[in-house]
């Protein structure tokens, strides 16, 4: 693990990148530095956990016999959050290790019998079924091929049962910010998320914020030219000044924020298909 964090490589090739992400942290620790922030500091890290946590509360606290379906589910920790409240959570992933981790993890936990893992690639989802809850987190910003974006979309509508929600946590800032942009990731304005979910016929009952403190974002492009004890202690600091403002205003300040929850529903008539 590097201060740094692992960069991101010349070409993208997703099934490839996300397997090696996992092979390399899914097994250590809470599996963090495979889901969040590559191969970054444990602190840090755990600093956005809690923050994605505190963001997306209010909307998974019922969840008690739901049926979940947790796309991009990494290493489960909400599949297994959730499965631990009473819901049947399907859990799915790109990287055979990641869902080979959240089934030892769950295995583990004492929820496996609520929880059901399966590799697959978002973009051309094969799950069965409907499901009340459709969960994403840190997923579509990871998804650089509109054609492939759009498929991602169309193939979650399609599992939302009636009345179900869609809730989605990405990185979508308000102004057009390209600098913490990758070949692995996109910072999309959020504007662009909110085309996309109106031409999938999805409806949006609902965005909040979840880190508006703009700490972490100014460092993290600079973050490889520094030496390691500076570019340690400026991460430190910068975990210490963002944690406390995004954990107090995080979702109110939705205009500010670098992420956004978007909690959707399907739309009156339309398959979601779009354009």
């Amino acid at each position: 693990m590097s201060v740094r964090g692992v960069p991101a490589p010349p070409e993208y090739r997703p099934g490839l990148y996300w397997e090696e992400r996992a092979r390399r942290f899914a097994g250590e620790g809470a599996g963090l530095a495979a889901v969040c922030a590559y191969g970054m500091p444990e602190l840090y890290n755990r600093a956005i956990d809690l923050e994605q946590r505190l963001a997306l509360e209010p909307w998974l606290r019922a969840s008690m016999g739901k049926r979940v379906l947790d796309v991009g589910c990494g290493v489960g920790r909400w599949s297994r959050m959730l499965a631990a409240r009473g819901a049947m959570v399907t859990g799915v992933d790109l990287s055979p290790t990641m869902i080979a981790e959240a089934r030892r993890r769950a295995l583990a936990q004492g929820v496996a019998a609520r929880c059901q893992f399966e590799v697959q690639d978002l973009s051309n989802l094969s799950v069965g079924g409907e499901f009340d809850l459709v969960l994403g987190v840190t997923v579509l910003q990871h998804i650089l091929d509109p054609e492939a974006l759009h498929a991602a979309l169309v193939g979650m509508h399609a599992r939302l049962s009636p009345g179900g929600r869609m809730i989605l946590l990405e990185a979508a800032p308000t102004a057009v910010i390209k600098r913490c942009d990758s070949t692995v990731f996109r910072a999309r304005h959020r504007g662009v998320y909110l085309d996309m979910f109106r031409r999938c016929n999805l409806e949006l009952a609902a965005l909040t914020g979840v880190d508006p403190a703009p700490f972490r974002t100014r460092l993290l492009p600079h973050l490889r030219s520094l030496p390691g004890v500076l570019a340690s202690g400026l991460i430190a600091l910068s975990t210490a000044l963002s944690l406390p403002v995004n954990a107090l205003l995080g979702r109110r300040a939705v205009r500010n924020s670098w992420h956004a929850v978007f909690v959707l529903e399907r739309g009156a008539g339309g398959n979601g298909r779009g354009s």
